[in-house]
């Protein structure tokens, strides 16, 4: 009986401590732009972000083909943090309309078709629109050696442009 009660009780709490977690996490939108690539979960890298995004990783890195590939779609005013990349990184804009800005220069609209090429160790950020979804592709380049490096969120200011 008394193991009976411990795992009742431990059953409990997990289930709790899962439902506390899920009320944390934002919920799942079906962006009203059409992709070839189904829109993934929410993002799993939520915390370099403001606002919601989903991936869906559509190559997976590995020693064969070392070609990290992603699918990101961003709800609007939905944008990463202020980041580099040392290897540098590609992205392709299959749908919608977002932002991409380097640092020091302005603010970019970017949509559907459009090719953005970012130099190793540029410091960038990229997202939805002010009132659009956008989805791209991302491609790591030089890849092992290409590394993340997160830095600051982007301000309101600097995403309207203001800045």
């Amino acid at each position: 009986m008394q193991v009976f009660r411990m795992f009742a009780l431990t059953a409990a709490l997990l289930c709790a401590a899962g439902s506390a977690l899920a009320a944390d996490a934002p919920e799942a939108k079906k962006a009203p732009i059409d992709t070839v690539f189904a829109q993934g979960p929410v993002n799993p890298y939520g915390k370099f972000f403001t606002g919601t995004s989903y991936l869906t990783m559509l190559s997976e890195n590995d020693a064969v083909f070392n070609a990290p590939i992603g699918n990101v779609t961003f709800e609007p005013g939905t944008r990463t943090f202020w980041h580099k990349h040392t290897g540098g990184q590609i992205l392709l804009v299959i749908s919608g309309e977002g932002r991409y800005q380097e640092k020091g220069k302005p603010v970019q609209i970017i949509k559907k078709g459009d090719v953005v090429r970012i130099a190793p160790n540029v410091e960038h950020w990229h997202g939805g629109g002010l009132t659009t979804w956008m989805t791209h592709i991302s491609v790591e380049t030089n890849v092992p050696n290409n590394q993340s490096q997160w830095l600051d969120p982007v301000t309101d200011a600097e995403f309207k442009g203001e800045k």
